[in-house]
This record gives C-alpha cells, sequence and structure tokens, in this order.
C-alpha cells in the first residue's frame, strides 16, 4: 500500500474518534497508534472534561493503552496518528514512548510542538527523534475544530 493512502487509512480512523470526543462535549482530538505490521494497536479520544482530568488528552489515553497492550512502555516502530499537532505535554510522551513517527492533521499554532510553536522532534538535545508527517487530512480535521468551536461561541452568545 502506498504510504499516502496508508496515512489517510490511518488517519481516517482518527477522525473518527475526534467525531466521539465531540459527541462527548469534547475538544474534537482523535488518536490511533498503529503497529509496524498496520495493526492499530489503540485508539482514543480527547476526555479531559469527562475525567476531571487534564492529562487526558487522546494522544496520552491511547500511548497508555498501547504500553498496556504489548507489555512495554517503549513502542517502538509504531506510528502515532493524530488528528491536531501534539501539545508539549504529548509529544514529550511520544518522544518517551520511542514512537518512531508522528502524523498528524491540523496545526496548532498555539500549542503545537511537532512544528509550530515547539519542534520537540528536531531538538537534538533529546535523545529521540520520531518522523513527523504534517499535514493529513488537514482540512478535514481543521473542520472539526472550526465547527466545534464556532457552535460553543454561538451557545455562549445565546
Amino acid at each position: 500500500m502506498d504510504p499516502r493512502d496508508r496515512d489517510n487509512q490511518f488517519m481516517d480512523a482518527a477522525i473518527e474518534q475526534a467525531q466521539k470526543a465531540e459527541a462527548c462535549g469534547e475538544v474534537p482530538v482523535g488518536v490511533v497508534v498503529v503497529a509496524n505490521n498496520g495493526g492499530i494497536l489503540a485508539s482514543a479520544f480527547n476526555q479531559s472534561i469527562t475525567m476531571a482530568d487534564p492529562t487526558a488528552h487522546a494522544e496520552i489515553l491511547a500511548i497508555r493503552s498501547a504500553a498496556r497492550r504489548t507489555g512495554n512502555y517503549r513502542l517502538l516502530n509504531t506510528c502515532l496518528y493524530v488528528t491536531v499537532e501534539p501539545c508539549p505535554m504529548c509529544m514529550g510522551a511520544a518522544i518517551h514512548a520511542r514512537i518512531g513517527r508522528v502524523v498528524f492533521g491540523a496545526f496548532d499554532p498555539k500549542w503545537g510542538a511537532a512544528g509550530s510553536l515547539y519542534d520537540f522532534a528536531g531538538d537534538r538535545r533529546l535523545n529521540h527523534h520520531p518522523e513527523i508527517v504534517a499535514g493529513v487530512r488537514k482540512q478535514a480535521c481543521r473542520r472539526l475544530l472550526i465547527d466545534f468551536f464556532a457552535a460553543r461561541r454561538g451557545k455562549n452568545s445565546l
């Protein structure tokens, strides 16, 4: 399978997770962690509000689940697909887990740590440098966020 087709396929799975977050009133961010053989190890969506936990970002939940499933805190040769550029906490977790590749859809100029605001993967002071692929299904991922926040602003203006 062409790598772009694979990236689109797994980003679609992450988008499905983001839609679950939105249905729960959470910021629509979704993630899948994919093994080297193409199997999905874990999937998750934002649950910070539901769990009353500021660390319950989709990436953190998926990384924890994938580590439990593999029985290893190192997720070597895996790929993290996320609808929005990871924040510093999530990018730090991906680096600690030794995730090999991070693929994201929408850029996050306010919190992004994979090239927008910070570039953790490019920081040679760190001991692991995942490959970063940005902008996969960018418009669909951006649209989720734009629509979500527009709806929230609309409710607040009533």
